[in-house]
């Protein structure tokens, strides 16, 4: 092998090494109720209670089983939606990232 490969294939790495470490650094993301409560979703949800929303775990007995769920509830948690509870809408999230969206709703698909 010629002389100086080692460092050669550390530089092709260095974006993927650069990115991990960030990702290492901020902490995993989990969504747990306190994220839930960090991003104001609990003004209109509870685990076990309606509210103005439906509780998630209404939500969860809705969606149980169906594919792309995960994605549509994350799509809905970012965008809104209405019409599926009811009349009442479910407003706009922007603050929430789609990262952050997919984890709360796979936590919410995952109570029972």
């Amino acid at each position: 092998m010629p002389a100086g490969w080692i460092a050669k294939e550390i530089m092709n790495l260095r974006p993927v090494l650069l990115l991990s470490a960030a990702f290492a650094a901020s902490g995993p993301l989990q969504a747990n109720p306190q994220l839930a409560q960090q991003r104001a979703c609990m003004a209109c949800h509870t685990v076990d209670k309606k509210v103005v929303g439906p509780s998630y775990k209404d939500v969860a007995a809705k969606y149980a089983g169906q594919a792309g769920a995960a994605d549509k509830l994350a799509e809905k948690i970012v965008k809104g939606g209405v019409g599926v509870w009811g009349a009442v809408p479910m407003p706009a999230n922007p603050k929430v990232s789609p990262a952050e969206a997919k984890q709360l709703a796979e936590w919410i698909l995952s109570l029972k």
